[in-house]
């Protein structure tokens, strides 16, 4: 692992238990590979009716996305932005909340200081749970 929790902590604007990662496990200028157990916790922040659906993956996603604007800027926290779309999603399992761990891949795809476009997926013990594109939209002068 190349960051852990602790580091995701003081570099994503998720605090607390919405906080969802683990770790980075790899990272490069187009990848990032994360991993995560919250999804098993009983308290998790966005589980309802005791399930956890399969579209909450999206927000991990979203978060391994945020560690890498972290990455690629060099460590520091990544500029304020917001999923302005998700395209192309499908949802391959009924529930997020498995018994093992999830491995998050980010891919992106392009981007400038505006927009960036991503493809993710999302999985747990070798099987993918749901895959899809995100473009995410930085808002300029703004941090965090």
């Amino acid at each position: 692992m190349i960051h852990d929790r602790a580091w995701l902590a003081a570099h994503l604007p998720h605090q607390g238990t919405m906080c969802l990662l683990d770790g980075v496990e790899t990272c490069d200028p187009q990848h990032i590979v994360c991993t995560a157990s919250s999804h098993q916790r009983t308290d998790h922040p966005l589980r309802r009716g005791g399930r956890l659906g399969i579209a909450i993956g999206v927000e991990y996603a979203a978060q391994a996305m945020a560690a890498h604007g972290a990455m690629l800027g060099g460590g520091d926290r990544p500029r304020v932005g917001y999923v302005a779309s998700v395209r192309s999603l499908e949802l391959l399992a009924d529930r997020l909340d498995c018994e093992h761990p999830l491995e998050i891949v980010a891919e992106r795809l392009s981007g400038d200081d505006h927009t960036v476009l991503y493809r993710f997926t999302v999985g747990a013990g070798g099987n993918r749970l749901l895959r899809g594109r995100a473009t995410v939209v930085l808002r300029a002068g703004d941090a965090t």
